[in-house]
């Protein structure tokens, strides 16, 4: 049997990403879980080698309104102290942090950050990231790094933009999995939120893609293969 690795999803269920794509390429079985939609989240000790959560349009702010939220948030908690592999993504890494114990809140000048913006390698990334990067951003809010976590990547919008949990536990506010299609589609299906303080102008977004896509996707691809290693 191949190993199996749980993708969840909000809201929209299985999703066209590279990251699932790129997992399937590496030999690996993919099984989707979209709570919001009210599928149930599997034991954590189903046999899963590896669990990566996606972003989505919800908060974790949202957890004592919506259930599958607060039982998603503690789903992740005990998932991460098993010591096995965990991708948070934007909402995903937030989720991770709520888990740990530490607040997501929106900017406190009320900026959105969506568009390729440059971040850097703090002196705990070691292998995570060798140098700064351009990397795609879709999101409002942003996570304080846990107590018990390293912070490994640091931007000028929202500081925190990545983080690690013991050995294998990652959270990353960016979106590498969303290739230069998606991003269009994302444009298009939420064009309003391009008029929000901060995001980036539709062509700024096309004219970056060209020239800090492929980059992140190496990076993304690098970093699932030393992650599942």
């Amino acid at each position: 049997m191949k190993p199996s690795i749980l993708l969840i999803d909000h809201p929209v269920g299985r999703r066209d990403d590279r990251a699932s794509a790129m997992l399937r390429e590496m030999g690996y079985d993919t099984e989707w879980c979209s709570p919001g939609k009210g599928d149930s989240l599997p034991p954590v000790d189903n046999g899963h080698s590896a669990v990566v959560v996606y972003g989505g349009a919800e908060s974790v702010n949202e957890a004592e309104t919506k259930a599958y939220i607060r039982q998603e948030i503690d789903w992740i908690g005990q998932w991460a102290e098993s010591g096995r592999p965990f991708l948070g993504i934007c909402l995903g890494a937030q989720m991770l942090a709520r888990a740990l114990g530490a607040p997501v809140s929106r900017h406190e000048e009320g900026l959105h950050e969506i568009g390729y913006v440059k971040i850097e390698p703090t002196p705990a990334a070691q292998d995570f990231m060798g140098e700064a990067m351009h990397v795609y951003h879709w999101h409002n809010e942003g996570f304080d790094v846990p107590a018990s976590a390293e912070l490994l990547a640091a931007g000028p919008v929202f500081p925190n933009q990545a983080f690690r949990y013991g050995e294998k536990a990652f959270g990353i506010q960016f979106h590498p999995e969303v290739s230069r299609e998606v991003m269009q589609r994302w444009m298009r299906e939420a064009g309003h939120m391009l008029e929000e303080p901060g995001a980036h102008p539709s062509e700024v977004q096309l004219a970056d893609s060209a020239r800090f896509d492929a980059p992140m996707e190496a990076w993304l691809r690098r970093f699932l293969v030393d992650w599942l290693r």
